[in-house]
């Protein structure tokens, strides 16, 4: 049976497009069939969301109600949490643990902390009064913020229903109009989520979702009624969509790769460290492009490092079954991209490096790679500048912090970093690094008012927080002339 792929205007349909199969990377069993939606469709998609948007059906509801919307859609996703957090596991392979609270429970807190958004305005408010000028020609002025328009928001298949709530959530907050297209991997859990929402009382035509692959992403970039583009996946594809945009001027949010460091100081201790710094590049089989992938230990240290690492992925980190309470690592999302993964680690070895640690595969079906650790490549290799997006890490050595610093920063991407060592000097070296977010010693838990994004290659502008949610709106300066 084929799924409804297409909701448009408050209704579902059959896409007319090509048909895809959802499939289970754990076991590779069938899932669920569905078309993609035709060209035709997507720019339906759009109209529904212009029409919405024009019309005021949406921007002009009061935000307390916008905000009682999001926050049953945050209901909502609590209660079918174990339903979502089986379909997920199934869809994407995360571990049934890290599913449960990053892939499902983070969303609802996300939806709930954008309708108290809502309610109190952007900073500055939805009207900002500023102070007169008093001269030869006086004048008032007021800052009005208006919601940007008819947003497509374009999702990646890693955090299918998390990065949803980045995306939509705020652009519904503001008042926008939303055209969402989900990765075709992570599309089962999208169509679930559109179900949420149309169930939580959005306006027809408010929210409307299309599954389809580049053609439809193209459309969405492109589309003269759409007013800005917000999407996360790799920086090919962003480059892509930065380019289709231009032509109408949108406005974009790209946010894109990483090959973030890991910078261990000589002042560490590696009995703390080595398991923080193995779980964070393994966590969602390393589909992450926060994943820290580049470990940077002191030169003297290195041997020592790779042997508790291997210590702990044998005892602590197991790859398997991700509805399996103790899993770590479930499957990378594809046989395609679990090739091209053996590829970055086969063509590294030819060149003279080393797999020197790598944990156990399971038996059986699955598109399963245990984390490994590469050596004996220097940081100018191909695995050290392209993201691969799986448990895989290099360690390179260092032998001066300053070394370890400009290591760090000499990379195409500036997304993350973390650094570990004395809480003063990991201070200290984390106000070097290019990036849009250092955790220093662990750092702190996934949190929604604060902002997420890069530098360079890894995207323009920020999601999430009050700079996020400023994103979605447009200002206007209104000013008049004063006799007194």
């Amino acid at each position: 049976m084929t799924v409804a792929s297409v909701y448009i205007d408050g209704r579902w349909d059959i896409g007319r497009g090509e048909p895809v199969d959802s499939v289970d990377p754990a076991t590779e069993t069938l899932l669920a069939r569905w078309n993609q939606a035709d060209t035709d469709q997507v720019v339906a998609a759009v109209t529904a969301a212009r029409r919405s948007f024009d019309s005021e059906v949406w921007r002009a509801t009061a935000p307390a109600r916008r905000a009682e919307v999001l926050r049953r859609i945050a209901d909502l996703i609590d209660e079918r949490a174990d339903d979502l957090a089986d379909l997920v596991v199934r869809e994407v392979g995360s571990p049934i643990t890290l599913t449960r609270a990053l892939q499902v429970g983070q969303p609802a807190v996300n939806f709930r902390w954008f309708a108290d958004a809502a309610e109190r305005g952007p900073r500055g408010g939805y009207r900002e009064r500023l102070p007169g000028i008093r001269g030869p020609v006086s004048s008032e002025s007021v800052l009005v913020r208006e919601p940007i328009g008819v947003v497509s928001a374009i999702v990646p298949y890693n955090y299918p229903l998390n990065m949803v709530s980045w995306k939509v959530a705020p652009a519904l907050a503001a008042g926008c109009s939303v055209v969402l297209l989900p990765s075709p991997r992570g599309a089962l859990t999208a169509l679930e989520f559109m179900r949420i929402a149309d169930e939580a009382g959005l306006p027809p035509g408010v929210l409307g979702l299309v599954l389809g692959g580049p053609e439809a992403g193209a459309v969405l970039s492109s589309h003269p009624d759409v007013d800005m583009v917000s999407f996360t996946g790799s920086s090919a594809v962003g480059s892509a969509v930065m380019a289709q945009a231009a032509a109408t001027h949108k406005k974009v949010v790209l946010e894109l790769g990483g090959k973030s460091p890991n910078i261990l100081l000589p002042s560490a201790d590696l009995d703390a460290v080595v398991g923080p710094s193995v779980l964070r590049f393994c966590r969602n089989a390393g589909q992450g492009c926060g994943a820290t992938t580049r470990i940077l230990v002191p030169e003297d240290r290195l041997d020592d490092f790779l042997a508790r690492a291997a210590a702990f992925i044998d005892e602590f980190v197991p790859t398997g079954d991700p509805f399996d309470e103790r899993t770590e690592v479930g499957p990378l999302i594809s046989a395609e991209h679990l090739a091209r993964v053996h590829g970055y680690l086969d063509r590294a070895v030819a060149a003279g490096g080393r797999v020197a640690v790598t944990g156990d595969r399971p038996a059986g079906p699955g598109w399963f790679l245990p984390p490994t650790l590469v050596t004996g490549v220097c940081n100018d290799a191909e695995i050290c500048r392209e993201e691969l997006f799986a448990p895989v890490a290099v360690v390179l050595p260092y032998r001066t912090v300053d070394e370890a610093v400009a290591i760090a920063n000499d990379s195409p991407y500036g997304l993350n970093a973390s650094v570990f060592g004395d809480h003063d000097e990991a201070s200290a070296v984390a106000e070097r690094l290019d990036s849009g977010t250092v955790a220093i010693n662990g750092g702190g838990p996934m949190r929604p008012d604060v902002p997420w994004g890069g530098s360079k290659s890894s995207g323009t502008g920020v999601e999430m927080g009050e700079d996020g949610f400023a994103e979605f709106f447009r200002i206007k300066h209104l000013n008049w002339q004063v006799t007194s």
